[in-house]
């Protein structure tokens, strides 16, 4: 079993940045592909970036690329995901998952092998 904790939310204002930190209680071979993934108020599930295990793959959704960096520190167990020039747009519950594979983005949280608790963002106009 893996624990992961999310942290780093806060409201902010428009332009302003945030750095979300996901610490996991161990990677293994189930952690190999670790991603960021929002929930909108009143929204469905929207993936916003992964990462692979040794950081050679990283895909961003189009409405934060150039925006949002994803990184990983395996030394650490720790996932990040620096937001610059937040929009109001960006208000979401912010979720660390982790897969075996890739490009996996399902509807449902709860298809990740892993996920946390969330952290709140809110970026105001």
């Amino acid at each position: 079993q893996v624990q992961l904790v999310e942290s780093g939310g806060g409201s902010v204002q428009a332009g302003g940045s945030l750095r979300l930190s996901c610490v996991a209680s161990r990677f293994t071979s189930s952690t190999d592909s670790m991603y960021w993934v929002r929930q909108p108020p009143g929204k469905g599930l929207e993936w916003v970036a992964e990462i692979n295990r040794d950081g050679a793959f990283i895909r961003y959704a189009d409405s934060v690329k150039g925006r949002f960096t994803i990184s990983r520190d395996n030394a650490n167990t720790t996932v990040y995901l620096q937001m610059n020039s937040l929009k109001p747009e960006d208000t979401a519950m912010y979720y660390c998952a982790a897969h075996t594979q890739i490009l996996f983005r399902p509807a449902r949280l709860q298809a990740y092998k892993y996920w946390g608790q969330g952290t709140q963002v809110t970026v105001s106009s």
